[in-house]
């Protein structure tokens, strides 16, 4: 179906058909046919690779819900992903009755470029009506366009339904429930953007994210990007603690970079023209509109970049800095890394708490859920590990209540504030119920911390690994990389762990671990079965 014109020269090979990445859930089936019909009647017909994409983010289930409530599509610059965006927004808009779709962009500027070229597709759709050209007749559909500054929209005026477009910052889009929410530029989307709007879709019947973007620009920035990646990709670095991938059921991904990182560029041959025929899918066809990515743009960018390679292989071939595990500064590294339990390299060898207590931690893109261990050993030191780290939040509340009937616990530790709280109803019918008693608990129940917990929590944590050196770990990859991305807030006339970032889950469950073993006392001692010699296993 694609409608592009060849202009390479022989010999040279194309952009390739399909992406190195692409998982996603299965589905019925797609409205990407009458998108691609909708762009070619607006004389903007797309490529193959870009109806392809557009066919996944507009994929159905059997139910009538979307397949893939997010979808990623990571691509090197000027190769046309605006098109797939704006096939995705007007399909909804005209053909499928969504009601709100947010388009939003890292800067003003940007936004204001895909409200034009919106603006450009529906003149040619329809007809104009006014002298003024704010509102135009598509097939009996009357659609006016807002230019006011910082509310430019379209609006259908027979119901309503807009696309609005945005400049993201950290309350934009707050007040509003997007059934579509279009986040160009991913590479500068900020866990508080996406806390901003995540929550505002809560009540839509069938919401989806759309994610769109070249690689993160640094190993410490597109924190959402990664988190992103480790879903999507089953060749995304992972740790033994991440476990092995698994399918995400609700996420669709496409990556069209290259494999490895920015800091191992050795072994890639930046100058092999078959490369970025990989990783480009636009190269060497020219579209109607004169548009397209040349080899000889290509190879003149990289003559360009001679003395920066890392720049031409990230923003040409799609190369992904690796991302920073460095500490956050709150612990310096050399105490963190004296605190390693001594057997930290062989688990079997580890002397485990005799008894400890769980927590489970959703982070606040919901992505992942973890559940930690704290105990004090015999000698008197604190033990926090990990005991489980996956992808989603559904599969926690059973293994939290197999873990405690099976180890019966001093304690289960859960917020019911923030992501965390969805779990508690869940974990109450498999019996994991609240204290009480808040003040007494007895052994085995439920403990929710309050603000002046959480906030007492970071500081007894602190205390433990920096001054004390009582607290010891087993230098699990999500705790290290939650230690070295997540900041502080201010909290209860106190000070807590950032838990906007979403590589924070493993950290807050072992801080809030080591409150509960530190400051709360079972009512009742454990029973006469429990041998006194027994060690806690935790897997």
């Amino acid at each position: 179906m694609s409608q592009a014109l060849l202009t390479s020269p022989l010999g040279l090979p194309l952009g390739a058909p399909k992406p190195r990445v692409e998982t996603h859930p299965d589905y019925a089936f797609s409205f990407g046919e009458e998108a691609a019909e909708l762009m070619a009647r607006a004389r903007r017909p797309l490529d193959q690779w870009q109806i392809d994409a557009v066919t996944l983010m507009l994929a159905v289930r059997e139910d009538g819900k979307w397949a893939c409530f997010e979808c990623c599509e990571w691509v090197c610059r000027q190769q046309g992903k605006g098109a797939i965006l704006e096939a995705r927004a007007l399909t909804g808009f005209l053909l499928l009755g969504e009601e709100l779709i947010m388009w939003s962009a890292h800067e003003y500027k940007t936004a204001m470029e895909a409200f034009r070229r919106v603006k450009g597709i529906i003149r040619a759709l329809g007809t104009q009506v006014d002298v003024a050209g704010n509102l135009f007749d598509v097939d009996g559909i009357l659609i006016k366009v807002n230019n006011t500054n910082g509310e430019e929209a379209f609006e259908r005026l027979d119901t309503g339904a807009r696309i609005k477009f945005i400049a993201r910052s950290k309350g934009s889009g707050r007040g509003f429930s997007g059934d579509v929410n279009i986040i160009d530029e991913a590479f500068a989307y900020s866990p508080e953007q996406h806390s901003a709007l995540l929550y505002t879709v809560s009540a839509r019947p069938n919401p989806q994210f759309i994610y769109t973007s070249s690689p993160p620009l640094t190993g410490d920035t597109g924190d959402i990007m990664y988190a992103l990646r480790q879903r999507g990709d089953p060749t995304a670095p992972r740790t033994a603690e991440d476990g092995p991938w698994e399918r995400d059921p609700s996420l669709g991904y496409r990556d069209w970079g290259l494999a490895g990182d920015l800091d191992s560029l050795d072994d890639v041959d930046l100058d092999d023209m078959a490369l970025a025929a990989a990783s480009n899918p636009a190269l060497g066809a020219q579209r109607a509109n004169g548009s397209g990515l040349t080899h000889e743009t290509v190879l003149r960018e990289r003559r360009a970049t001679l003395a920066t390679p890392a720049g031409y292989a990230r923003e040409r071939l799609g190369i992904w800095p690796r991302r920073a595990t460095g500490r956050s500064g709150v612990i310096p590294d050399e105490a963190w890394q004296r605190q390693r339990d001594p057997n930290y390299t062989d688990p079997a060898s580890v002397v485990r708490p005799r008894e400890v207590v769980f927590v489970v931690q959703v982070n606040a893109t919901r992505s992942h859920t973890t559940i930690a261990a704290v105990g004090a050993r015999p000698d008197g030191t604190l033990l926090a590990s990990i005991v489980d780290h996956r992808p989603g939040t559904r599969w926690a509340p059973t293994r939290v209540a197999d873990l405690r009937r099976r180890h019966n616990p001093l304690f289960v530790v859960a917020q019911d504030k923030g992501p965390t709280g969805t779990l508690l109803p869940e974990l109450a019918d498999l019996g994991v119920t609240a204290a009480v008693d808040r003040d007494k608990p007895r052994r085995g129940d439920l403990v929710v911390p309050w603000a002046a917990d959480v906030a007492m929590a970071y500081g007894l944590f602190l205390d433990a690994v920096v001054d004390e050196g009582r607290l010891c770990h087993l230098d699990e990859g999500p705790l290290n990389v939650a230690l070295g991305a997540c900041g502080t807030r201010a909290l209860a006339g106190g000070t807590a762990w950032d838990y906007t970032d979403p590589a924070a889950g493993p950290l807050l469950a072992v801080t809030l671990g080591t409150w509960a073993v530190l400051t709360l006392k079972p009512q009742a001692r454990r029973s006469a079965y429990e041998d006194d010699n027994a060690e806690l296993m935790v897997v």
